[in-house]
């Protein structure tokens, strides 16, 4: 990440009751992961209205960026995942906004650069009405880990 310029933020506190990220068995399960830098939401509303796709393309990266602060919250050191399995994008959208594919691309791109091979999934991008605070995106992301490595290297799994 540091060679791609890149920060890992802190864990974004929740907005109510649950947990930024959960470790079960294999696999951890973020939340849904707004946009937040510093605290805020640096942009709102819905995309095709108040944000425009490219704009809207930008913001899905700052959420898997918290995306993976939370999981190594939970598995101690993103050098655990083995691979990146779902992500799940949601797109405040305007009624006649139909490129949430493209705006989600902000999140599977990222992923590749910061994790090469292991940063390819599968992954849904959904329109909805509204988000959270109002964000124009939010992103889930499910992640296969190990607990180490054995002696020859290969992933040891729970």
């Amino acid at each position: 990440m540091a060679a791609l310029g890149l920060k890992l933020p802190e864990v974004v506190p929740p907005l109510a009751t649950y947990q930024p990220a959960v470790r079960s068995g294999a696999y951890a399960f973020t939340s849904g992961q707004l946009p937040m830098v510093d605290g805020v939401v640096p942009v709102a509303g819905k995309v095709g209205i108040e944000v425009s796709a490219e704009q809207a393309k930008e913001l899905p990266a700052v959420s898997v960026l918290n995306a993976l602060a939370a999981v190594k919250s939970v598995v101690g050191d993103l050098d655990r995942i083995v691979r990146v399995v779902k992500v799940v994008g949601f797109v405040a959208s305007a009624p006649d906004f139909t490129g949430q594919p493209g705006v989600v691309n902000g999140a599977s791109e990222l992923l590749g650069k910061v994790l090469g091979e292991s940063g390819v999934h599968a992954r849904s991008a959904v329109g909805v009405a509204v988000l959270p605070l109002d964000a124009p995106v939010e992103i889930e992301v499910q992640v296969e880990v190990r607990d180490h490595e054995l002696s020859d290297g290969s992933p040891s799994h729970p």
